[in-house]
């Protein structure tokens, strides 16, 4: 593979990783504990996912074709599944804490946000019986996002130590 197109393969990987751990620390570190505190309001909340939504969906399919890219051209892989050394065990555990964010996140996208969109129209009509549910899927979201957060420590760690050896 040509030096250029590697180098322009590490950037875009690059760059998807600042949207997508800045998007990450930006929910569940700044705008979550400020919906919780109520400095931040619900519709807010709703509209900064719906705006972040689309840049996470991009970087993660950009990770995943750029660190295809790279894996495959660096000289520690030695095929498919070949787990021989640190390098492929880092590896390895890096893409299985990958797939728990992409699973995360379509959980979030597919189930969660969905179901807090209809609790937010059921909350005009019956206020009382939407608070409840409110909290319960709250703290499912906080769960949600925490689960994230770990998921993308645990990237971080295994690129880490796969970059190390």
């Amino acid at each position: 593979m040509t030096f250029w197109l590697l180098a322009a393969s590490y950037w875009v990987h690059l760059l998807s990783t600042v949207v997508w751990l800045g998007g990450i620390a930006l929910m569940a570190l700044i705008a979550w504990p400020a919906l919780r505190q109520g400095t931040l309001s619900a519709n807010q909340w709703f509209a900064l996912q719906k705006r972040f939504l689309p840049w996470v969906n991009a970087a993660l399919i950009l990770l995943l074709i750029t660190g295809f890219v790279q894996m495959t051209n660096d000289e520690n892989y030695h095929g498919f599944l070949a787990i021989d050394s640190i390098w492929a065990w880092a590896m390895l555990l890096k893409h299985i804490a990958y797939v728990g964010m992409v699973v995360l996140t379509a959980a979030l996208q597919f189930g969660l946000y969905p179901a807090m969109t209809r609790l937010a129209l059921l909350a005009e009509a019956q206020p009382e019986m939407a608070a409840a549910e409110r909290e319960r899927l709250a703290a499912r979201e906080a769960r949600f996002l925490r689960l994230n957060v770990i998921c993308a420590m645990t990237v971080l760690l295994f690129t880490a130590i796969a970059t190390a050896v």
